[in-house]
């Protein structure tokens, strides 16, 4: 009986495992295929069978793509864009979690809820009265627009709180007692705690506006101020069959992530665990 016990859970940790290494393959074979293509000749990206590795590979393809479209002010737009939003966001949603989670004032609960209630509202719901109210006050075709947008993140708020929410209130009381302001506890105590927490949504924020298509799209217009998103889909407008300059190009787009992901990924994990928990 024992015997069959083991064999049952050896067999079940078997397929979770095998479960797992099919879903991590067919996430990575999309990223592997547009490495590969990305230094070969268009007339050899779509050949099948497929050479996984060229022999000749084609490392034009990264020194062509810089002339074809100002890639490097694409990528400076879109880096100024991610750091500003993140580092605003990291401010503005640690700063409202501590008092959400810490300070107790009339209505706090229900001022709350309405917030976070927000998330589910699609922004493509209220993106055209956004535009508005951006254009009329002259904010149209700049970067501050979308600044200003993105600064703030329900999301981020409820995020931080509920790490918040884990750190013992006896240690904010102990600062006041000792005579620190509410923003010296914020500051000395409740930020240095919450590393994993401001990790994880540094990940998020700097990842979705790295990524972000739409916002972009509908209040830059200026060849000068577009993003690398906005960037790539005018260069494949425009050279429609050059596959590898546009796998190139992916390939550089995604290299900021994968260092922000990287740097922060042992924070990570433990950022949305404890972000769950409520003290």
């Amino acid at each position: 009986m024992v015997g069959s016990n083991k064999t049952l859970k050896f067999g079940a940790l078997l397929f979770a495992y095998l479960l797992l290494i099919i879903v991590v393959l067919c996430m990575l074979v999309p990223y592997a295929w547009m490495l590969s293509s990305s230094l070969k000749l268009n007339k050899d990206v779509f050949t099948f069978p497929m050479q996984w590795i060229p022999e000749l590979p084609r490392w034009a393809n990264y020194v062509d793509i810089w002339t074809k479209i100002p890639l490097g002010r694409f990528i400076y737009n879109t880096a100024k864009l991610s750091i500003i939003v993140t580092i605003l966001q990291l401010l503005t949603s640690s700063f409202a979690a501590y008092a959400f989670s810490k300070l107790q004032f009339k209505g706090k609960n229900v001022l709350f809820l309405g917030y976070i209630a927000t998330i589910a509202i699609p922004w493509q719901a209220y993106m055209v009265p956004q535009f508005i109210l951006m254009r009329s006050m002259g904010l149209n075709n700049t970067h501050l627009a979308i600044i200003l947008l993105q600064a703030f993140s329900a999301f981020g708020v409820f995020l931080m709180r509920q790490f918040y929410q884990s750190i013992p209130d006896e240690l904010c009381e102990a600062a006041r007692i000792d005579g620190l302001s509410e923003y010296g506890i914020w500051a000395r105590i409740m930020l240095p705690l919450s590393k994993p927490a401001l990790s994880t949504l540094t990940i998020f924020t700097f990842v979705s506006t790295w990524n972000d298509f739409l916002g972009p799209m509908i209040y830059l217009t200026k060849t000068e101020l577009k993003t690398i998103q906005i960037g790539l889909r005018m260069f494949i407008s425009q050279y429609s069959a050059e596959y590898g300059l546009i796998m190139a190009a992916s390939v550089i787009s995604i290299i900021p992530v994968l260092i922000v992901f990287l740097g922060l990924q042992k924070y990570f994990v433990q950022g949305v665990a404890s972000s769950g928990i409520k003290g």
